[in-house]
């Protein structure tokens, strides 16, 4: 009695293997020569990709001279930073703190523990205009599906005789890309 019931869910098995499925083409020809062809199809859903790329993730500034204390400013080149994307996009810049941080080096001089972010001004242009740096996201660059559009990030950074003391100074940029 088990025997023939292993041999009737086999051949079940089997009859349901080999029935024809309305999922399935066939195609047959007889004589030579012999060709067949099948429509088919295929499908994909594409999201947004973007991704920004960054020269550098560290950038130096230019040590201030007399001549740059008595100008207010000095200029240095940043990265560059490049957007691909598969769609419209916008970067956007800001200082992860309100002032800058602030380590002393010399003994005696304490170092200036307000210096505003805003002391750092930024453009995409070498010429400016210069926007000061802020805690809010400020837009820096703007774009519709591109492979690779670069832009380079220029500073100034700002200083007083009166308030810029010595030490060694840092400030965190974030930059954020963002696909609408």
């Amino acid at each position: 009695m088990m025997h023939s019931r292993l041999a009737f869910l086999a051949l079940a098995v089997a009859l349901v293997v080999a029935a024809p499925s309305s999922a399935r083409a066939q195609c047959t020809v007889a004589g030579t020569p012999a060709s067949c062809g099948l429509p088919g199809s295929v499908s994909m859903t594409a999201g947004r990709v973007i991704r920004l790329q960054v020269s550098a993730t560290s950038t130096a500034l230019t040590a201030p001279t007399p001549a740059d204390f008595d100008a207010g400013f000095n200029s240095t080149s940043g990265p560059t930073m490049t957007v691909s994307s598969n769609s419209s996009w916008s970067l956007y810049v800001r200082s992860s703190t309100a002032v800058w941080s602030a380590t002393n080096t010399a003994p005696g001089a304490a170092a200036r523990t307000d210096k505003p972010a805003g002391d750092l001004r930024w453009s995409t242009n070498p010429g400016g205009p210069f926007v000061a740096l802020t805690t809010a996201d400020a837009s820096l660059l703007t774009g519709s599906a591109t492979a690779a559009d670069a832009s380079s990030l220029h500073f100034q950074t700002l200083y007083s005789w009166a308030l810029d003391t010595p030490g060694d100074y840092s400030l965190t940029l974030i930059l954020s890309l963002t696909s609408p």
